[in-house]
């Protein structure tokens, strides 16, 4: 009994430091964005760049570069992946923009820079760049039919326009200008404008209650939960209530509860861009720049979304509230279930079963990466521990590739968008690439001769060179019949 209690804490403590510091700024406007993606983004603006008839040599590149530019988990990219899959990207070109985006990332290689150092930031770049597009042409060759037939299907919303419209490029660039603002860690954004205290003595000593009651360990990348974090959590639950209400039936016509859904949403964003600190007899409030920063974005949704035709926006919201409902649960029973895991994987393991560069311990790293998943800027700190623990260099690159891709809760939610076969071609694939970075990379670090790894790299390309070849004779032939 005592065990089991354990576990389900641990469960409710990841659950509720997730929700607390991951779902408001970063994915609420996903979602959102996902939504605008579906409903507002004409397929042939999406299939142009990355449908399964553009040229690879453009398709590719175009999602890698795509995904450099969010710095998200893995996570919040699940519903923009869902959105531009749904909107006619191949599977390739989406598998490749969800594959390199959350390990890929300018602020991920940034940050992988700064605590583990240039080469290594530079060998995930190389690997996660390379693998990511085999991966996508991988899983193009294994479904083309699928894309065939998706492509064929008639867009009766879309069917004669061609090109996004002005006030529905402003929703999406608003609403990826929102996302940026939450989640990037500039001193800009970071930096305290104005302060003062309320005088809420009770702050402080509701904050020593939630350490008691979600206790953590920093060293270990574990969050917990603030004083804002509960008030969050709790705003959470009344924004469910009514959005359940206001958006359920959307396509018949906005009601008070539509209204109230989003500006709650809206002030709830603008609550987690404070910083709420509880001292001093009181609670110490702090007007940062990513209030301002949000709030500008905001504005922007807002005078951009007005702009749109009530039967835009209408669908906007549908598509958006449609991926909450689709995504959002399974996301929730994925972090519950990680977080009792994690109470029973211990970091003393890692040097016994990753100390050395062998195909069991990137197969260990790799394991890792499913039940210990943490948030981008947490992984590196959590992967600077390991290294200190004793695990190898190669190993470690292993669990930095899959850490991202193939957490529970990401497994989870791609399900819900690409169906049971497709996912788990995809976590197969994930995890042997991943495991094949671990190897060349820490041969490379063992000392094993360059020409050798050059070698070893130039037979990767050529085998997807042939496997691009392959499938665009595929799809000629599929064409012409």
């Amino acid at each position: 009994m005592e065990v089991t209690l354990a576990l389900l804490a641990g469960g409710a403590g990841s659950l509720a430091a997730y929700l607390a510091a991951h779902v408001l700024l970063c994915l609420v406007p996903a979602f959102f964005i996902a939504g605008a993606m579906t409903a507002l983004i004409p397929k042939a603006s999406i299939t142009r760049w990355l449908g399964r008839q553009a040229p690879a040599v453009v398709s590719y590149p175009a999602a890698a570069a795509a995904g450099s530019l969010l710095a998200v988990c893995s996570c919040t990219i699940v519903p923009l992946f869902g959105g531009i899959y749904r909107r006619g990207a191949g599977i390739g070109p989406a598998i490749t923009f969800l594959f390199f985006a959350p390990a890929g990332n300018i602020m991920a290689l940034a940050y992988t820079g700064s605590i583990l150092g240039a080469e290594f930031a530079a060998a995930r770049l190389l690997m996660c760049l390379l693998f990511g597009i085999g991966i996508g042409l991988l899983m193009a060759l294994l479904f083309w039919r699928d894309d065939l037939r998706r492509e064929v299907q008639p867009d009766g919303a879309f069917a004669e326009r061609a090109s996004i419209s002005g006030p529905a490029l402003g929703v999406l660039l608003s609403l990826v200008a929102l996302l940026v603002a939450g989640t990037l860690q500039l001193w800009p954004l970071k930096a305290g404008l104005a302060g003062f205290t309320l005088p809420l003595a009770w702050a402080e000593e509701w904050q020593a209650t939630l350490v008691r009651l979600v206790p953590f360990d920093a060293a270990k990348g574990e969050e917990g939960v603030s004083f804002q974090g509960s008030v969050l959590i709790a705003v959470l639950l009344l924004i469910a209530a009514t959005a359940w209400r206001g958006l359920e039936n959307i396509t018949e016509g906005a009601n008070r509860w539509t209204a109230a859904a989003l500006g709650l949403t809206a002030g709830t964003l603008l609550l987690a861009s404070l910083r709420l600190t509880p001292g001093g007899g009181g609670l110490e409030v702090m007007l940062t720049g990513r209030v301002l920063a949000v709030g500008l974005a905001l504005l922007a949704v807002w005078h951009f979304a007005r702009r749109l035709p009530a039967a835009e926006w209408r669908a906007w919201l549908w598509e958006s509230w449609r991926f909450v409902k689709q995504i959002f649960l399974l996301l929730v029973v994925g972090v519950f279930v990680v977080g009792m895991v994690r109470q029973v994987i211990r970091p003393e393991w890692i040097e016994s079963l990753a100390g050395s560069n062998t195909l069991q311990a990137n197969a260990v790293a790799v394991g890792f990466g499913v039940f210990m998943y943490f948030p981008t800027l947490v992984e590196v700190p959590v992967a600077r521990m390991f290294l200190d623990l004793g695990m190898h260099p190669g190993p470690l690159l292993a669990y930095l590739m899959a850490d991202p891709e193939l957490s529970l809760q990401s497994v989870l939610m791609v399900t819900a968008v690409i169906g049971r076969a497709k996912t788990a071609a995809y976590v197969g694939l994930v995890a042997v690439f991943s495991m094949a970075a671990g190897l060349i990379y820490g041969a490379w670090v063992d000392g094993a001769g360059g020409l050798a790894l050059v070698l070893a790299l130039a037979a990767a390309l050529g085998l997807l060179g042939v496997a691009l070849a392959w499938l665009r004779r595929r799809q000629h032939a599929a064409a012409i019949a």
